[in-house]
């Protein structure tokens, strides 16, 4: 193996080798800049070697092994059941995640993209994999029973990529990979990346990639007591709510003045919209400005006339605002370290400083690398609530009388009062004036009323033997597909018992099915990305010609239907409620 590469400084996607179809749809995404393990792992990924990288998750691994693949791709050029490029995950969460990122970049390519993963009705997939598709993502125990039915061929395979390869040795995929690996052909390129190089990972190395270039992206040291007066706190959110669990946070919060992260252009330009449409003085800061609008929103900020500053990493390089009392993560940094970067900005000269970060259900693991990396613990906290934002409108009502009855000079004002306690009780009148004040406080931010899903933290990583995968329960036979056999286990671990959940089910009726082109994936998808359930826990699913069912948690029903009604599907808004049977 080569030594490991260090990535150069201040290095662009233009300057990396990718095609300018890829150069668009990076931009068109509003990426500005690679991050180290694209930096290192692009260049000779577009060369065609292999490569080995150990890098942590959330770094931005995958750009840099799906934009190499899109590039040595000829869309199309692929015969019934076969596919170009194939890249294994560890879950189904993953494999969506991963997939639709591919499908992102791909797009203008024309290039299709199938994830396949236990759980999906097997009939769909047989669909497309028959016409053929040009990249899989899938995990190992779904590929492989594909490749045992023969309705997934992979001699025509020219990239395979092994993504969190350790996470799938934990999961006791040992043999499945390496039965994959055997069915590819060998002049393959392959790319295999883990969070650590164990010896097993480095075995896997040895006998399956072929003089791979080896790029670590080392955590940055963070010293001891470097963060010590900022609160960081999370909250968990479905995607729909985030702006109004944004405005929420910050109402309750009241910050002095705050920069609110995002990881694009795009996201910076539409949140700023989106506040300011809120009745929040937001201002955008990303790479696309020049320098003359950057120095007018940095000097609005400092001068109190913007609230907050929008902005991505690399516009924010080098500011400096005193009087910057938070700090909020709209989206979990790509990197770590950006994290403390980013939080580093407040809780300057002695103040305390806040940091907040909003999550989606699918990120909860991504706090823990931050927990590791800062030494510290970041709070889980709930969303604040229509009566938790009143009181706090009250709290600041009440803080805004008191400062103006110790100013005094209110003489001018005293004849209206007495005016109205000739008629009322002047604790009334008094009442009124309160009133007044606070409904034209809640206006100015738009009165929002709706209240916002509860997201339960999930709970601790399972053992590696519990985690879902695997066949879906409609495959096993003798079973019944049914929400109880949903969690499954590794089939190269100790066999234990599946447990039943201790919950009752309730079936959704959604009024969109076949005709619509609804597929499994897209109900799972939305079900775990909007209403924050584990893909684990949703049963069984039927797609009819107009409808679609989908079992779910009793407990969890109603946050669901809310959130589905929220969202698109296939990119309209469908109908959702309980089934009538």
């Amino acid at each position: 193996m080569k030594e490991p590469s260090t990535p150069p400084a201040d290095v662009t996607f233009d300057s990396l080798g990718l095609e300018a179809p890829l150069v668009e749809a990076i931009r068109a995404l509003g990426y500005e800049e690679p991050t180290p393990i694209q930096q290192a792992a692009l260049p000779p990924l577009l060369a065609g070697k292999d490569l080995l990288g150990i890098a942590a998750t959330g770094t931005g691994k995958t750009a840099a092994f799906a934009l190499p693949l899109l590039q040595h791709l000829t869309p199309g050029s692929r015969g019934p059941f076969t596919a170009s490029a194939l890249v294994l995950v560890p879950t189904r969460e993953l494999a969506m995640q991963v997939a639709e990122a591919i499908h992102r970049y791909g797009q203008k390519l024309g290039v299709s993209v199938l994830p396949l993963y236990g759980g999906q009705v097997i009939g769909q997939q047989l669909r497309v994999l028959k016409r053929g598709v040009d990249v899989v993502v899938a995990t190992p125990g779904r590929a492989l029973d594909h490749l045992q039915r023969k309705t997934l061929k992979l001699e025509e395979v020219r990239t395979v990529v092994l993504d969190e390869a350790d996470e799938m040795l934990d999961m006791g995929f040992a043999e499945d990979l390496e039965a994959i690996l055997s069915a590819t052909p060998e002049e393959r390129q392959t790319a295999l990346f883990s969070a650590t190089l164990p010896p097993r990972i480095a075995a896997i190395a040895e006998r399956h990639l072929r003089e791979p270039v080896r790029v670590r992206i080392a955590r940055e040291k963070v010293e001891p007591g470097e963060l010590p007066r900022i609160r960081q706190t999370a909250y968990i959110v479905p995607r729909a709510f985030k702006v109004a669990t944004l405005c929420r946070v910050l109402d309750v919060e009241s910050p002095t003045a705050a920069i609110v992260f995002c990881r694009t252009r795009t996201e910076v330009d539409e949140l700023t919209v989106s506040l300011n449409g809120r009745g929040w003085r937001a201002q955008a800061l990303h790479g696309g400005m020049s320098q003359e609008q950057r120095d007018r929103v940095i000097k609005q900020l400092k001068s109190h006339t913007t609230d907050l500053l929008v902005a991505t990493d690399v516009a924010a390089r080098g500011l400096d605002i005193p009087r910057l009392s938070h700090v909020v993560n709209f989206d979990v940094p790509n990197a770590p370290e950006a994290y403390v970067h980013r939080i580093g900005r407040t809780g300057r000269a002695g103040r305390e400083g806040v940091a907040i970060t909003l999550v989606e259900p699918r990120e909860h693991r991504l706090l823990r690398n931050l927990e590791k990396l800062t030494g510290q613990r970041i709070e889980m906290a709930a969303v604040p609530t229509v009566a938790d934002l009143r009181a706090r409108h009250l709290e600041l009502t009440r803080a805004s009388l008191r400062e103006v009855l110790v100013a005094g000079g209110l003489d001018p004002f005293r004849s209206v009062v007495e005016d109205l306690a000739a008629e009322f009780d002047v604790m009334d009148v008094a009442a009124a004036a309160v009133k007044s004040l606070q409904e034209s406080r809640d206006d100015g931010r738009g009165g929002d009323e709706e209240e916002i899903p509860v997201v339960a933290p999930p709970t601790e990583k399972r053992s590696r033997f519990e985690k879902p995968d695997r066949k879906g329960p409609a495959e096993r036979p003798g079973k019944k597909a049914g929400f109880a056999e949903r969690p499954g286990r590794a089939e190269h671990g100790p066999r234990r018992r599946a447990e039943r959940p201790d919950w009752d089910i309730t079936r959704l009726y959604i009024g969109a099915g076949r005709n619509a082109g609804m597929r499994p994936a897209d109900l799972v998808g939305a079900i775990a990305g909007e209403a924050g359930l584990e893909a684990s826990q949703i049963g069984a699913i039927q797609i009819a010609d107009a409808f679609s069912l989908v079992e779910v948690p009793e407990p969890a029903a109603d946050r669901i239907i809310t959130a589905l009604r929220q969202a698109t599907l296939r990119g309209r808004k469908v109908p959702v409620r309980r089934d009538r049977g």
